[in-house]
């Protein structure tokens, strides 16, 4: 088997479709690995992450979402995602959420679950405070850097 472009260019769609970082294939003497370079973690940072709401991405959202979005609510610093996934409120459907509006978290504690390739990664928040805007709903698809809520 020749890897021919066609089947390379559908490698490196799984890889984007899939949030992977990389692939590997081998067929008999022939091997490919095709990589995504990732920004550094240190990127993923309240101020990084502020100008994501002020950005276009803001008024793509649903009518009502974007009018529900109040100046007032987008303070604090932001939680923002690692990683291309499922945001997930609680650890179960049938369990509390992790946090609501008005909660009050410490600095390590658990704020949501992102599922990524069918793993369950627990989000814990960077800063101490009051969750005073949940910017997702439960099931929505994230992207990375994407900010999951503020906290004051």
């Amino acid at each position: 088997m020749k890897f021919e472009s066609d089947y390379i260019e559908k490698l490196a769609k799984i890889i984007a479709d899939n949030g992977l970082t990389e692939i590997s294939l081998e067929d008999g003497e022939q091997a490919i690995t095709i990589r995504k370079d990732l920004p550094e973690v240190n990127m993923v940072s309240a101020p990084a992450a502020q100008p994501v709401v002020s950005a276009p991405q803001a008024p793509v959202a649903s009518a009502p979402q974007a009018a529900a979005t109040k100046e007032p609510e987008v303070r604090g610093k932001a939680i923002t995602s690692p990683m291309v996934g499922t945001f997930y409120a609680a650890s179960s459907p049938d369990a509390a959420p992790f946090v609501e509006v008005g909660s009050t978290i410490a600095a390590g504690d658990v704020v949501c679950i992102i599922e990524a390739m069918k793993l369950m990664n627990e989000i814990k928040s960077e800063h101490s405070g009051k969750v005073v805007q949940i910017c997702v709903k439960n099931g929505d698809p994230i992207e990375f850097g994407q900010v999951l809520m503020y906290v004051e």
